[in-house]
C-alpha cells in the first residue's frame, strides 16, 4: 500500500472549545467576613492619606520655622555649631523664615513638585551635621550611639521620605491628567 504524505494545512484538528462561561467569583466580601470594611477603609486612605501627609509635613515646618523665628528653637545651638561660619542670629530665623515659607507652600499645595524638591534640600542638608559638629551626633565618638541631636537630624529622613512620596503621588496624578 502507498504511503500518502498530507499538508499540515489539510490535517483535520480537533475542534477547540471556545471560551466557557465560567461562574462570576465571587466578591472578596463574600469570602472573607469584614472584608466589605477593610476595602471601604482602603478606598478612604486613598483618597486622604496624601493630604494628611502634606498636610502634617506643613504643619511641621511652620510650626519647627516659627520656632526658630522668635528664637526659642531648641536646635539653636546645634544650627550655631553646624554653621559657625554664619552668625547664627541671622542664620537661624533665616532658616526659620524659609521652614514657614515652604511650609506654607506645601500646606496650600503652591507648586507641589518643585516646593517638595526644595523641601527635599533643606533635609538633606541637615546632615551637614554629621560632618561640621560630628562630636554633637555620636556618644563617646561612636557612630553607631547616637546623641540627642543625632536622633533629630536622623529622624528626618523620614520626612524626606514623605517628602518624596508626595513628589511621586503628584507626578502620578499630574501623568494621569496628561494621558485622559
Amino acid at each position: 500500500m502507498a504511503e500518502m504524505h498530507r499538508s499540515t494545512a489539510v490535517m483535520n484538528r480537533p475542534a477547540e472549545a471556545g471560551p466557557q462561561a465560567s461562574p462570576a467569583p465571587q466578591s472578596r466580601a463574600a469570602r472573607i467576613p469584614g472584608a466589605v470594611v477593610v476595602d471601604r477603609a482602603l478606598e478612604l486612605n486613598q483618597r486622604v492619606a496624601p493630604t494628611a501627609l502634606r498636610l502634617a509635613l506643613a504643619v511641621v515646618f511652620v510650626w519647627f520655622g516659627a520656632l526658630k523665628i522668635v528664637g526659642v528653637s531648641p536646635v539653636h545651638d546645634l544650627l550655631a555649631q553646624t554653621l559657625p561660619f554664619l552668625a547664627p542670629t541671622v542664620v537661624v530665623p533665616g532658616l526659620g523664615i524659609i521652614e514657614v515659607v515652604l511650609g506654607l507652600a506645601v500646606a496650600v499645595g503652591a507648586f507641589p513638585r518643585v516646593v517638595l524638591i526644595v523641601l527635599v534640600g533643606h533635609l538633606v542638608g541637615t546632615f551637614l551635621t554629621f560632618v561640621t559638629a560630628t562630636h554633637l551626633m555620636f556618644q563617646a565618638g561612636n557612630p553607631l550611639e547616637l546623641t540627642g541631636n543625632g536622633e533629630f537630624v536622623v529622624k528626618n529622613l523620614i520626612l524626606i521620605s514623605a517628602a518624596l512620596l508626595l513628589i511621586a503621588s503628584h507626578t502620578r496624578r499630574a501623568a494621569e491628567r496628561a494621558a485622559a
